[in-house]
């Protein structure tokens, strides 16, 4: 009996897939490519909304593993609860990092040094001087200290930071230095020039970043935001922004996308870019990689990568 692989990339784009899986290319068109009850190993199409990911799921009898694209798996994980146990959910570690932390970076820098006030200098005509901010002696802390937010560190090595302080869900020691658990934020957000949130999204860091947090951050501290929108409490950030005390630069924002007449457009102090993190050039090699190596794994049975929790146990 055959089994088959649904892939958001043509098959034949991709070198090196094994053989053996009857290859399908299903990007979250209308129309199935095949029969989802056959299908064993579903790649979840990239930069679609949710339910158009989830739409094939319940059909998907004989499924093995679904894998995403994307670090985070929020948006497909309502759709398994109906699958029968022993289905793996795997993620994109390692396909984002690069493109992420250069954004991070980006809105960290061009938030500091006024770039988005220099543009629409320029769309009048008007030399716009002044003095900024420069990242160079600032303290950064980065909430979510997984592989991408190990990758922002990385790239923020060289800019002469006073110190970079780490969190994630639990402590421990990493080759920078020591990684603090999520209960220690309260004392380490009053120091923090900078806060970068990193983290996936769950009940745990849902509205994470809300009043309490945003009320700890020193006045004039930027929050960078390329984790997921929800992570923040819009209302409160608003609130802060629009005081003047905080300034914010959002890759992702709640709600996504930001409709029309939201006041995140026209708050102060506020940089908005539409959820770019991960659609660069850099994406289509990394993610190809990642599925050959996957695919290999799952044809001969050897353990896949990245599985974040499996159906039918206690943790799924």
């Amino acid at each position: 009996m055959s089994t088959d692989v649904w892939l958001p990339i043509p098959p034949d784009e991709i070198e090196g897939l094994p053989d053996g899986p009857d290859y399908r290319f299903w990007d979250g068109g209308e129309s199935f490519p095949a029969d989802p009850a056959d299908c064993a190993f579903y790649v979840v199409p990239y930069m679609k909304p949710a339910d158009v990911g989830r739409r094939p799921l319940p059909a998907m009898r004989s499924l093995e593993v679904v894998q995403t694209l994307s670090a985070g798996t929020d948006h497909v994980e309502p759709g398994l609860a109906g699958l029968h146990p022993g289905v793996r959910l795997c993620n994109a570690r390692g396909v984002h990092e690069a493109s992420t932390a250069e954004l991070t970076l980006t809105l960290i820098l061009a938030s500091l040094r006024g770039i988005p006030d220099f543009v629409r200098a320029q769309d009048r005509g008007e030399w716009f001087g002044g003095f900024r901010p420069a990242l160079a002696d600032r303290n950064v802390l980065i909430v979510g200290y997984g592989s991408i937010g190990s990758a922002i560190e990385d790239r923020l090595a060289p800019f002469e930071l006073a110190r970079v302080a780490r969190v994630a869900r639990s402590g421990r020691t990493s080759a920078r230095g020591p990684v603090h658990p999520l209960t220690d934020l309260p004392a380490l957000l009053p120091e923090a020039d900078v806060v970068i949130l990193s983290t996936p999204l769950t009940e745990t860091t849902r509205h994470l970043a809300d009043a309490d947090f945003l009320a700890r951050m020193k006045d004039g501290a930027l929050l960078v935001n390329v984790a997921r929108g929800p992570v923040v409490d819009t209302k409160a950030l608003l609130a802060e922004l629009e005081s003047g005390r905080l300034t914010a630069a959002l890759d992702v924002t709640d709600p996504e996308p930001l409709p029309p007449g939201h006041p995140l457009w026209q708050a102060p102090g506020v940089l908005v870019s539409p959820h770019v993190g991960g659609p660069t050039s850099a994406f289509l090699p990394r993610a190809k990689r990642l599925l050959v190596d996957q695919l290999g794994r799952f044809v001969n049975r050897e353990p896949l990568r990245n599985v974040i929790r499996t159906t039918g146990t206690a943790s799924g």
